[in-house]
């Protein structure tokens, strides 16, 4: 293999343990990121990007844009952030197609799964939550009251418009960035997830039946989704994320400690979509392969924190 080729490939597999991750509610891409040894070059990527450069990249095209779109692609590490990139795509794409399949064929076990991953996650970041100040203690119960009231109820209030799905994207995304929050509970809680997977699996399908001589009408419905959600990650990348990392730097126990509250109240997400699913209630068997489900997620989350036990966000 090239040898300038050689380390394009293994951002790429990078980026597909990130984007396998991301696509997980209760797992974080910023953790793999940390574990792989990017998450430092990948923050300074993105907080690289403004949109004076990148409307400066988009221009290139245009005649005498060209050698100003490559100064401004290069200072924001476009090649690494294109192949990462390109890695978590595939990655999301194969899991979210999984993860449709399951929530199509046992919700409550995938929610149990869910719930596993998120509860282990906790626990694993509590040691970043300090509770020593009022402030910190009013920004930790914020945050708990924050997921905890809006987990079940989201859906409803949210409806599924384009502008709702941006927004999403936007905050989805700053999660996604940050070792130990994973972007997917947000939209666990914001009662979005299962939609989004299901628009992104209808929208990979309607292309796939396209190629092979498919109806346009197909593609277009679901694009909408799809596009709106990215521009709202683009959007999110370039503010929202911005103004996590100056919380962080500013204010940052009282930061952790909202983060970390937002993911114990956001525990109550899974509970509630797995007994929407359960027309006769919580049985035994119900609770017994929920809970079978919760402790094989918590595994997995224990195995990725022994790799990362040593890490600090």
């Amino acid at each position: 293999m090239d040898r300038r080729l050689r380390p394009l490939l293994v951002v790429y597999l990078k980026g597909l343990c990130m984007g396998a991750a991301d696509a997980v509610p209760g797992v974080s891409g910023g953790t793999i990121a940390l574990i792989t040894g990017i998450y430092e070059r990948l923050v300074g990527a993105i907080t690289a990007v403004t949109p004076r450069r990148v409307v400066e990249v988009l221009a290139a095209p245009l005649p005498g844009r060209r050698d100003d779109a490559r100064t401004a692609f290069f200072a924001v590490d476009g090649p690494f952030l294109l192949v990462l990139g390109a890695g978590i795509l595939s990655a999301v794409l194969i899991a979210t197609r999984a993860l449709h399949a399951a929530l199509e064929a046992d919700p409550v076990v995938t929610f149990g799964f869910f719930f596993g991953l998120i509860a282990a996650s906790a626990v694993v970041l509590r040691g970043q939550a300090s509770l020593d100040t009022p402030g910190r203690i009013g920004a930790a119960v914020v945050g708990f009251l924050l997921a905890f009231l809006s987990a079940g109820r989201a859906a409803a209030a949210l409806p599924s418009s384009p502008l709702v799905t941006v927004a999403v994207g936007a905050v989805a995304i700053s999660a996604m960035v940050l070792p130990g929050i994973s972007g997917s509970l947000i939209l666990v809680i914001l009662g979005q997830y299962e939609f989004l997977v299901t628009r992104l699996t209808t929208f990979v399908d309607g292309l796939l039946g396209l190629l092979a001589g498919g109806s346009v009408d197909a593609v277009v419905d679901p694009a909408t989704t799809v596009v709106a959600f990215l521009a709202g990650a683009v959007v999110g990348l370039v503010t929202v994320a911005h103004a996590v990392r100056w919380a962080l730097v500013r204010y940052r126990y009282a930061t952790l400690s909202f983060l970390v509250s937002l993911v114990v109240g956001g525990l109550r997400a899974p509970v509630v979509k797995a007994g929407e699913n359960l027309p006769a209630g919580w049985t035994t068997d119900a609770l017994l392969a929920f809970g079978l489900a919760a402790v094989v997620g918590a595994a997995l989350v224990g195995v990725l924190e022994r790799y990362t036990d040593n890490i600090e966000i």
